[in-house]
């Protein structure tokens, strides 16, 4: 089973930038689903963003409503990274992040990395 590796988080002012990084132990070319799910204090964990690799319909990315045009994910399969660039950061993007993957009908998750968006 894929394990994942978390990096990134950390402290930031409203209108800032952090990168998150997510190193699995297999190509992520080769991983069915790979993406990023985050859950705010007292809320459920939700989907933040994805990239899939279909057989048939190809490689597909997916954004939730609330971050598409902030956020960006991205791969490096030389290094079996999954990215999530995160720009213009709110106080409402305050959350941990996990890094999730579909590999084989089994669903992996990352240690999870802290996300704080405050003056």
């Amino acid at each position: 089973q894929v394990q994942l590796v978390e990096s990134g988080g950390g402290l930031v002012q409203p209108g800032g930038s952090l990168r998150l990084s997510c190193v699995a132990s297999k190509s992520v070319s080769s991983i069915y689903a790979v993406g990023w799910y985050r859950q705010a204090q007292g809320s459920q964990r939700e989907l933040v963003a994805r990239i899939t690799n279909g057989i048939t319909t190809g490689r597909t990315t997916h954004y939730a409503n609330s971050v598409r045009g902030r956020f960006t994910i991205s791969t490096d399969n030389d290094k079996n990274t999954v990215y999530l660039q995160m720009n213009s950061l709110k106080f409402e993007d305050t959350a941990v992040y996990y890094c999730n993957a579909v590999d084989n009908g089994h669903v992996a998750w990352g240690q999870g990395t802290q996300v704080t968006v405050s003056p």
